[in-house]
């Protein structure tokens, strides 16, 4: 079997109203997404998507008239890549997508196969006032979940606590709490200064009291020491990792100890071998990983599948924040979105590969010419 093209299309779908997104200081009022297909000559077919793939074109001839189970060298290639250019990891979930599909298997099953499901945590991605943000979580428990996150923004610290304050009390010990200082890294052209060591340590310990599971990039991504620091300092959960750009960086944090939640995102971060064995490390040494998935279904599905193989938890990230982020505007060029279950998991799907059927009605209406 030969990799024959890879061909790129790229969507858009209109936000009306905008997406107040924690981390963007600009309302978002579309979404864009590319789909990555790599093509054989046996007519099999891999489908995944998760970065921009911006300038990805001059690399393909990379990939033409290779098999595409050679994943290892696949892999090796796209680092070579990413030290030029971007993270196309796209492109190894979508060859990982035809390898399931040659096997007959979910990716999950060829990555350990560990769990079937995972719990899912809804991961709000607005900022909300105390009262609106507690209704939303009771809004989240009756749909099934047992755990979600909150976004805290750097300049409205004492609100954000406020919120967590208030979801607490309406939610009391029936759901985890998260928290997301997003201080990790910056959107283009944010350059207004991170949170300082003080700031952080006061608002994790305080934080600490509400009893939350984990707190989540209260530092910037450099900042290895300062992670360790807080994690003995407070005794809190910190989470980090998601837009980590190597896997030595990730195992600096490793060595240092630095974090309790590995959090790299399987098709913006280190794709998804690299993220297995990074998660596989982190395991070993009584840590956890639960990865990113902030991108769309696809991109969720990709992390869904690693997570879920290598046995990681113990809660799977699940963007979902009405009316602003809801699964159809997450999945809308699928057939179907991901959704959570009942008893609030995320089921690995049945077919094949990564397991996401594409909505091709969607796309011809949403693709740019």
């Amino acid at each position: 079997m030969k990799i024959t093209a890879i061909k790129l299309r790229r969507l858009r779908l209109p936000l009306d109203p905008p997406f107040l997104a924690a981390w963007d200081p600009v309302p978002r009022k579309r979404f864009d997404a590319t789909l990555v297909r790599v093509e054989t000559d046996e007519g099999l077919f891999g489908v995944a998507s998760g970065d921009t793939m911006d300038g990805f074109e001059p690399y393909i001839d990379l990939f033409i008239g290779r098999n595409p189970m050679d994943i290892s060298r696949h892999v090796r290639a796209l680092e070579t890549i990413s030290f030029h250019a971007g993270r196309y990891w796209p492109v190894e979930a979508a060859l990982w997508d035809i390898i399931g599909k040659v096997t007959g298997q979910p990716v999950s099953v060829l990555f350990g196969g560990a769990r079937d499901s995972l719990p899912a945590y809804a991961s709000c991605g607005e900022i909300k006032p105390p009262a609106e943000r507690a209704e939303s979580a009771l809004a989240f428990r009756e749909q099934g979940f047992k755990a979600m996150k909150i976004r805290i923004a750097r300049d409205r610290l004492a609100e954000g606590v406020e919120s967590v304050r208030a979801v607490r009390t309406a939610v009391g010990a029936s759901m985890e709490i998260m928290v997301d200082l997003n201080q990790a890294w910056r959107m283009p052209g944010d350059t207004d200064p991170a949170l300082d060591p003080a700031s952080a340590r006061r608002t994790v310990a305080e934080l600490g009291e509400l009893g939350v599971m984990w707190v989540e990039e209260p530092l910037p991504g450099a900042d290895v020491a300062g992670f360790a620091r807080l994690r003995a300092e407070t005794g809190v959960r910190i989470a980090a990792g998601e837009m980590t750009r190597t896997v030595p960086e990730l195992l600096a944090y490793l060595d240092a100890d630095a974090l309790d939640v590995y959090q790299p995102d399987v098709v913006l971060a280190v794709g998804m071998s690299r993220a297995r064995l990074v998660a596989e490390l982190a395991l070993l040494k009584n840590r956890w990983f639960s990865p990113h998935t902030w991108t769309n279904g696809l991109g969720l599905l990709a992390n869904l599948q690693v997570a879920a193989g290598v046995g990681g938890g113990p809660f799977l990230e699940f963007p979902f924040d009405p009316r602003g982020w809801t699964v159809e505007r997450r999945d809308f060029f699928l057939s179907e979105p991901v959704r959570v279950r009942a008893d609030g998991t995320v089921a690995v799907p049945a077919h094949p590969g990564l397991g996401g059927v594409l909505d091709d009605a969607a796309i011809a209406r949403y693709e740019l010419k």
